[in-house]
């Protein structure tokens, strides 16, 4: 897979199979579009199939809202390739770019990109004020050689999925329903760095330390059920995401998590760590030895959750 980030003088030789969005997340619905471009490519073997989309979310620029992602650059690079996506054009969000008119941004798409088909949903809007939609992709199709593929939303509980509702079930602790959404477990990724290696000195329970970058949605401060995968495989684990209140000095917002019945060394690996259920608040504890107790009723309820069933490693 090929990931390309510039302006929108990129171009693409080979004819395409193209679809169009934020794909924060790559939740089930952004799924819905990539199985069909999948169809276009099978029945057509000569497309490349092409996700267009932008390096940072459009209403960041045209309103000044900074937002968390759901999916880093590098995590969002990772899933796209898992779902055979042949080139992700990441295209700066420039004053340019958001001045273009809807036509305009057609002719240049259609174009530089070969496109053949284009495969968008019902809510997807572009151009100058948004004024363009999946009509006018159909209007201008014959104009430009291309076939426009409009799917609908898919709903969860008479509600359409989108990104906006899995970051809503993240922030608000549950995760269960977030990966529902998402069709697999929400992670955070990064390299296993060295902490105060107060885990396994001081409180005798070893701890793999991840800071993950500032724009990435974090669940709330709190202690979760999950799986850390390395090198293909997965661990059952206990991760505490916050600033460890209770340890004196300022701690920076981390991913600190205890897999069980692990002894390997993990600096500097770069680990995947899933998110399977909610299990308590970060909170402050009078001492040292409280927190132990604690950690030790957080391991054994961890323990238990794996050992009925309720998560299953698959290696």
């Amino acid at each position: 897979m090929k990931y390309i980030r510039q302006s929108m003088t990129f171009e693409i030789q080979e004819p395409t199979v193209l679809s169009l969005g934020k794909f924060d997340g790559i939740h089930r619905g952004h799924e819905l579009l990539l199985e069909c471009m999948a169809e276009k490519k099978q029945d057509h073997p000569e497309l490349k199939a092409v996700v267009f989309t932008f390096d940072i979310p459009p209403r960041k620029q045209i309103q000044n809202i900074s937002a968390q992602v759901l999916t880093t650059r590098t995590e969002k690079e990772q899933l796209f390739q898992k779902m055979g996506i042949d080139y992700v054009i990441e295209c700066p969000f420039t004053q340019e770019i958001m001045c273009m008119e809807p036509e305009e941004f057609i002719r240049r798409i259609a174009i530089n990109l070969h496109v053949k088909y284009m495969v968008v949903g019902t809510d997807f809007r572009f151009g100058y004020k948004r004024r363009g939609d999946y009509r006018m992709l159909m209007e201008y199709a014959e104009k430009y050689g291309y076939r426009v593929e409009v799917l609908n939303k898919i709903q969860e509980h008479g509600r359409d999925i989108s990104s906006t509702f899995v970051r809503e079930e993240i922030a608000s602790g549950n995760i269960e329903k977030a990966n529902e959404l998402l069709g697999y477990e929400f992670f955070v990724e990064g390299e296993v760095l060295h902490g105060k290696k107060l885990g396994k000195a001081v409180l005798g329970i070893p701890t793999i330390n991840l800071i993950p970058p500032a724009d990435k949605l974090l669940p709330p401060f709190g202690v979760y059920v999950t799986e850390t995968k390395w090198k293909g495989r997965r661990y059952p684990g206990i991760t505490n995401v916050g600033c460890k209140p209770t340890i004196q000095g300022e701690n920076p917002v981390g991913v600190e998590t205890h897999l069980f019945d692990f002894t390997e060394d993990l600096y500097g690996e770069q680990v995947r760590i899933s998110f399977l259920k909610h299990v308590r608040k970060e909170r402050k504890f009078e001492s040292l030895d409280a927190l132990i107790v604690q950690m030790e009723q957080d391991i054994q309820y961890g323990r238990v959750y794996f050992n009925t069933g309720k998560g299953v490693l698959k290696n």
